[in-house]
């Protein structure tokens, strides 16, 4: 059986302004009503992001075979080169030329307070790109793209008898309730942090306990408290894997994800897959971006050994 995983999201540039100084030493409470300001940001970086190329990268560490279904628009040149050198497949992106990439423009002050502006771009477009032409699959996830995109993918994987992965994440206010629980339905596992998880049961009416028996597998990450996965009526609790210093969490939760679809493609137990997505997670934060961090098989499989006693 193919070890292929889809990964189905967004794929986007951020590009992060540092305004080194404190938002309110311009921003004044009593005329945000007709705000025209401009913060001086002397350094600016370009940074290489989006749901679906970050867990495939990690992925693609660890020895998986991630294939990414997602849509870039006409400044796609440089990450499609970077997709090239990373060996990651492009066939299944596709390209519209009238649209630009998605691209978040962050601007973070010395406290880092941030004032993001956020352009889908091509990702609105992920409707059109159709599931079906990836090929065969073991696995798939479906992450935050557009909104279209995200229903569709679900109804083609299910019809197509791939299990997936239900990860909502930032997207998941677009939805409501009876979307949502259509979501549920389809999908074999669902992963959310503990914010996402409040509001998947305010908005459907469900409870963990419902979500949970509607799926194999329900996996809630805490942060620094480390993360849950409920399963056949249990609770498995995975611990945080500590770090020196927590760089930027920007990326964290998609390394999280690629050790979930590593464990799951490989038929392992819960706790050792929980036990690799943590670990992915802590090295992930102590690098600054969401693609910068660097490891092999050979060395994930160490630094699992040192963390928790036994080679996965």
């Amino acid at each position: 059986m193919t070890q292929t995983s889809l990964i189905c999201g967004s794929i986007a540039i951020d590009t992060i302004l540092q305004f080194p100084n404190r938002f309110d030493s311009i921003l004044l409470p009593d005329q945000l009503h007709k705000v025209n300001v401009s913060f001086l940001a002397p350094t600016m970086r370009t940074e290489f992001g989006g749901c679906a190329p970050n867990i495939a990268y990690n992925l693609k560490m660890l020895g998986g075979e991630p294939r990414i279904v997602g849509v870039m628009g006409q400044d796609n040149a440089a990450y499609m080169e970077r997709f090239r050198k990373l060996g990651l497949a492009t066939d299944n992106i596709l390209i519209k030329q009238e649209a630009y990439n998605a691209q978040c423009f962050v601007t973070a002050d010395q406290d880092n307070n941030q004032i993001n502006a956020f352009h889908p771009g091509a990702m609105s477009y992920a409707h059109e790109n159709e599931v079906s032409k990836a090929g065969p699959a073991r696995l798939a996830i479906i992450s935050p793209d557009g909104h279209l995109g995200m229903r569709k993918h679900a109804d083609d994987l299910s019809k197509l008898n791939i299990p997936f992965i239900f990860d909502p994440g930032q997207q998941l206010p677009m939805f409501d309730g009876a979307e949502l629980t259509n979501f549920i339905d389809q999908a074999t596992y669902v992963t959310t942090n503990d914010y996402e998880i409040e509001l998947l049961v305010e908005r459907t009416g469900l409870t963990l306990e419902d979500i949970a028996g509607r799926v194999e597998a329900l996996i809630i990450t805490r942060g620094e408290q480390g993360s849950e996965i409920h399963t056949k009526g249990q609770r498995i609790d995975i611990p945080a894997v500590p770090v020196a210093a927590a760089l930027d969490p920007t990326g964290c939760g998609d390394a999280y994800r690629a050790g979930l679809l590593f464990g799951i493609t490989n038929g392992w137990s819960w706790e050792t897959t929980g036990r690799l997505a943590s670990l992915l997670g802590a090295i992930k934060i102590a690098h600054k971006g969401a693609q910068n961090h660097h490891f092999t098989a050979a060395t994930i499989a160490d630094q699992f050994e040192a963390a928790f006693g036994y080679r996965f």
